[in-house]
């Protein structure tokens, strides 16, 4: 089917309309006018571009211009282009509400795959529309910064613009969710989850991203992402500032946490002493987790909280002697460090335990 054939269901009675208005140098009337806005929006959700349809609009016109008398001529440029307006602004119309249902869709889709919902084989389906085939193995990549993030900011479109470049039309998702920059990618990809957290880095000025590790199937995407915000949630109750994450990296935290009770008991019992130092606990606490941030060096530790080795050392001594355990000592090491990353994860000694 040629173009014009394609097109000229869409020019039914158009030159009627013409001859008529220019005849009677009148505007066109408001059924006119919907009729052709009516129209406009058919040929949008045919697929077809608004160039070519206005393109035939002229080429219609210019075939009734010799049919006019030449007073009623000078009136046709006028109804021509208050006859292009109406079908593009049907034209436009019918795209902008295609693009906010695709919108929704995407929305919905990326809603149900982050939280699991939906029946995983549906959402396989719906997946293949978005670039994704769930049967593969994917890992998530979550970013964040000092502010929100929503699919039309600036940082996401210079992220995603990078990825495109980068990587072209590979099976990735690039979203936001929450105020954050999602990207799933395929597992056997880790260069791009990788390239991504450089690009956001950047963009975000300093933000921090976390890379779950890769599972297989739809769920597989949901617990990989899972485990990037608890890796997130992680840096920020254990202060740490690394600019990207793993997952796999952090696996010992979620295994000390995961009896509550006895990591509160740990921290109690061998921490708890500190709280009859003068100021309290957490100037000693800080101590702790310096002299163990620094791989136990002494002179270092001091340089981090700005101390002389001298009130380091004295530090030192005085959690010695208030705990009973030499953190110098390496067995005794062992039980003082444990309690102290209990102590950062439970949040003591402003919770209590």
């Amino acid at each position: 089917m040629t173009e014009r054939e394609t097109t000229e269901q869409y020019l039914e009675g158009y030159s009627e309309i013409l001859s008529s208005v220019c005849a009677t140098r009148r505007r066109l009337t408001r059924d006119e006018l919907d009729a052709l806005r009516s129209r406009g929006e058919r040929a949008a959700e045919a697929g077809i571009g608004l160039r070519s349809l206005v393109r035939a609009y002229l080429s219609a016109a210019e075939r009734v211009h010799p049919e006019l008398p030449h007073a009623a001529a000078a009136h046709l440029l006028s109804a021509v282009g208050q006859a292009v307006d109406a079908f593009a602004e049907g034209h436009d119309r019918a795209q902008h509400l295609a693009m906010r249902q695709e919108e929704a869709a995407r929305r919905e889709f990326i809603d149900d795959l982050l939280y699991g919902r939906s029946d995983l084989g549906r959402l396989a389906e719906r997946a293949e529309r978005f670039g994704l085939l769930l049967s593969h193995a994917h890992a998530v990549a979550v970013a964040q910064g000092p502010e929100p993030y929503d699919d039309g900011y600036a940082v996401t479109r210079a992220v995603e613009s990078s990825l495109v470049a980068r990587f072209g039309n590979r099976r990735i998702l690039l979203t936001t969710k929450d105020g954050r920059l999602i990207c799933v990618a395929p597992a056997d990809e880790p260069e791009v989850l990788a390239y991504f957290a450089k690009q956001a880095y950047a963009a975000t000025d300093g933000g921090q991203v976390a890379i779950g590790r890769s599972h297989s199937g739809a769920g597989g995407v949901v617990h990989s992402y899972e485990e990037a915000l608890n890796a997130l949630d992680l840096a920020a109750r254990m202060d740490l500032n690394d600019p990207v994450l793993h997952a796999a990296d952090l696996l010992v935290y979620p295994v000390l946490t995961r009896d509550r009770q006895a990591m509160a008991d740990l921290v109690r019992t061998v921490l708890g002493p500190l709280q009859q130092a003068r100021g309290g606990a957490q100037p000693l606490l800080d101590t702790l987790t310096a002299y163990f941030d620094t791989g136990c060096v002494t002179a270092q530790a001091a340089r981090r909280l700005n101390l002389s080795v001298r009130a380091m050392t004295y530090r030192l001594d005085r959690i010695q002697h208030l705990t009973g355990s030499d953190p110098g000592d390496p067995v005794q090491r062992y039980a003082l460090q444990t309690a102290v990353i209990g102590a950062r994860l439970l949040g003591w000694p402003d919770q209590d335990l």
